[in-house]
């Protein structure tokens, strides 16, 4: 099997897995629609023997036996609709850990295009579709024939009538299929673009007040608005002129078969208990299609739904079997990386190979736009690679278990994005209350133990959805405590000290140090100088692509010349390309 066709093949396995559930549903269905002839019957012996023969006890004994199946009718149903409840939880706790897990690395596979799948979202509507009344209509609808075979026997002129009219109505709900795809589609995109604006609006709440956005956004949003509503106008009117027209055909068919059934009775064909009953099969014949019609919105989600989900989860590359490795702690090295950014493939990075060893502190360098971020991404295993290979002690990141390697990585981003709990859950990548000492080390380390220890709660301080409780230097420590909780043996910061002040470049460098001493290695992607502070390796991108790489007393006396005065003080500034040897 593929590792692209497991998560989906789980989905259908979530879905047999509810197998047994379901056979039992059929079996109530199967039982409840037969009880479901209970009005026909009571209403056939009614005319045909109670009224003829006057017989009062008759009556009552009819009447007992039509509320006894009654009861009986119900309480299957109500066991019925427990059981689908039931399915629908299952379903959604067999499948809720691989839809976060999904959720999470959809980023990282779809790029852009992932804000537009929520599979948590597709899950939460196959589980509302699976605990509601629309699985009863599969079950109830081949129950119609049924119907119309017991109308046949009452007479088949009714059974003729009846049949036709069902099909007529099953022609209609069958066009409002057909003719509802596109809008339900174009509806549910122009939502998710809705919800997608919105939130981008709500997180930089900052920018649009500041720069005065708020007007220009709120008319972005009416228009996304504007076409939501119209894709959903024409939506309700498809299933509302279905609703009517199918309503409309139902009472008038069974109007229909009441005039037929007392022409027969005229006629001296048919018994006068055959004209109620027949229209009480039919309108019980015809009910499944009416249920359908009502929950037609929810089919058209939970399709859609049940296809996002299945390619959400298709995407998310499977985590195979691999047997654990040992904790690396020799050497790094990248073998012709060639990276390009999630869903693309144009390439950011091209063809770079370089070698450390333990105990070697490496600075990245070069321009805006040269591919920095994009390679150490690709070094933490963020990132496929397109070609090329990252190995840590021999072993190519996708040889490991991603939550072990995960315990040898420390990775500090460009945007450092804390999490809602306290600042040790953070620090300790929320591995439990546990390990206070490693918590405690990893601060020290980074410089930020005693500003924590400054705060009301110390290191039980709720720091807020993304760390708003805290400065953004404040959560650049904490961000860099957490990629140095556990000692990992490969530390990667990206722009570490794009916030910090004096103080915590002091920290930064002790921090480096600290890892290149115990026979780490340390990586740190550079704007300032101040981060090449105990780093013994520097390597140069340009356009993606390897520059220069070698100690730093040589790669920056060879690429790198100063100015006088520089437009932004303490910038980098690589010379031009061919300077400098390669590696």
């Amino acid at each position: 099997m593929k590792p692209t066709e497991g998560r989906s093949f789980d989905l259908r396995s979530a879905m047999f897995g509810s197998m047994h559930g379901l056979i039992g549903v059929g079996i109530f269905s199967a039982v409840i629609n037969v009880l479901a002839l209970t009005g026909s019957v009571y209403m056939l012996q009614v005319y045909d023997r109670v009224l003829p023969s006057q017989s009062v006890p008759t009556l009552v004994g009819f009447t007992i036996g039509m509320l006894g199946l009654y009861a009986v009718y119900g309480l299957l149903d109500f066991v019925r609709l427990r059981l689908l409840v039931r399915i629908g939880s299952r379903l959604h706790r067999n499948l809720q850990h691989k839809a976060f897990a999904a959720s999470l690395s959809l980023p990282l596979v779809a790029g852009p295009d992932a804000n537009r799948v929520q599979p948590l979202r597709d899950l939460d509507q196959l589980r509302g579709f699976l605990s509601g009344l629309g699985p009863t209509v599969v079950f109830d609808v081949p129950w119609i024939p049924f119907y119309m075979v017991v109308i046949y026997l009452l007479h088949p002129s009714l059974g003729v009538l009846a049949t036709l009219g069902a099909l007529a109505v099953v022609f209609v709900t069958v066009v409002a299929e057909v003719v509802s795809r596109r809008p339900a589609a174009r509806a549910s995109e122009t939502l998710v673009a809705q919800r997608l604006l919105a939130d981008s609006g709500r997180r930089n709440a900052e920018v649009v007040q500041a720069m005065g956005l708020s007007a220009r956004l709120g008319r972005r949003w009416g228009e996304i608005s504007h076409l939501y509503l119209r894709n959903q106008e024409r939506l309700s009117d498809i299933v509302g002129a279905t609703s009517s027209l199918s309503k409309t055909l139902r009472m008038a068919l069974q109007s229909c078969v009441l005039g037929l059934g007392a022409y027969l009775v005229i006629g001296g064909e048919a018994s006068p208990g055959v004209i109620i009953a027949s229209s009480i099969l039919l309108g019980r014949s015809l009910a499944p299609v009416d249920v359908a019609i009502a929950n037609w919105r929810g089919f058209l989600a939970t399709r859609r739904s049940y296809s996002d989900l299945a390619k959400a989860l298709d995407a998310f590359d499977s985590q195979q079997e691999v047997m654990e490795l040992p904790r690396p702690q020799t050497q790094l090295v990248v073998e012709e990386l060639t990276v390009a950014p999630p869903s693309l493939q144009k390439p950011t990075v091209i063809n770079v190979s370089f070698r450390l060893s333990k105990g070697a502190g490496l600075a990245i360098v070069g321009p805006s736009g040269s591919g920095k971020t994009t390679l150490v991404r690709a070094l933490v295993g963020a990132w496929k690679p397109l070609r090329g290979t990252v190995r840590l002690d021999g072993a190519s990141l996708d040889q490991w278990n991603s939550e072990l390697l995960g315990t040898h990585i420390g990775y500090l981003p460009q945007d450092v994005e804390l999490f809602d709990g306290t600042i040790a859950d953070n620090i300790s990548r929320f591995g439990g209350q546990g390990d206070a000492r490693g918590v405690l080390a990893a601060a020290r380390t980074a410089g930020v133990d005693k500003m924590i220890m400054r705060l009301p709660d110390g290191f039980q301080t709720r720091i807020g959805e993304g760390g708003a409780n805290l400065s953004a230097g404040q959560r650049q420590l904490v961000g860099l405590a957490r990629a140095l909780y556990g000692d990992p043996f490969l530390v990667v910061l990206d722009e570490p000290n794009s916030n910090l002040d004096a103080d915590g470049d002091v920290a930064l460098a002790g921090a480096i140090l600290a890892v290149r001493e115990r026979g780490g290695i340390a990586i740190v992607v550079a704007h300032r100088p101040s981060a090449l502070v105990n780093i013994d390796q520097v390597l140069v991108l340009s356009n993606g692509m390897l520059h220069s790489f070698g100690s730093r007393e040589d790669v920056l006396a060879n690429v790198i010349r100063p100015f006088p005065r520089p437009e932004r003080p303490g910038a980098i500034v690589p010379m031009q390309k061919g300077a400098g040897g390669h590696a």
